[in-house]
């Protein structure tokens, strides 16, 4: 399964660009690629950066990856529910509410990677088990269809894009 087999229908065009950022290879390889690559991103990261902001009103690195977490469970959560053929709507989920909750400056490296690899083998293990036909279900998130497959490029992409900004913006 690639993104550019996941029709535009598939998914609220405000994830286009996660899905653009995931890349076009088979979408387990790619959930599994990201895990080696992107603890050594989080592992180069001096420890006196995690609760830096480039501007106030900006996440700190902390809060960016704790984002990612929360982000990547409620997509396999979404996921989930939809291989399921759980018809059921979803809401969507207020970032913003997540990170003053999450209290990311409270924590260290370690246990920021630690959390990171039991997610992602979460992840692996819950879309390992998906065939073509679950992949190719849908339900409605935030008011939108959104397919499983899309799902998991969203998880893959979502990473990348915001490693990016992390690179460009706070890392410099």
């Amino acid at each position: 399964m690639r993104a550019s087999e996941v029709g535009e229908g598939e998914y609220n065009p405000y994830y286009k660009g996660y899905i653009a950022a995931a890349g076009d290879g088979n979408l387990l390889d790619l959930l599994k690629e990201g895990v080696a690559s992107f603890i050594d991103f989080i592992e180069s990261i001096p420890e006196d950066r995690l609760n830096y902001r480039y501007q106030d009103s900006k996440w700190t690195v902390a809060e960016v990856l704790v984002h990612l977490f929360d982000a990547e469970r409620v997509f396999q959560y979404r996921a989930l529910r939809f291989a399921r053929n759980d018809n059921t709507p979803l809401t969507g989920f207020e970032q913003d509410d997540y990170v003053p909750a999450s209290e990311a400056s409270k924590r260290s490296k370690a246990s920021l990677i630690s959390e990171y690899q039991s997610i992602r083998e979460s992840t692996l293990t819950l879309f390992e088990t998906f065939d073509s036909e679950k992949l190719k279900r849908s339900g409605q998130a935030s008011g939108s269809n959104m397919s499983v497959r899309a799902l998991g490029f969203v998880i893959v992409g979502h990473q990348n894009h915001h490693q990016q900004i992390l690179k460009e913006r706070y890392l410099v």
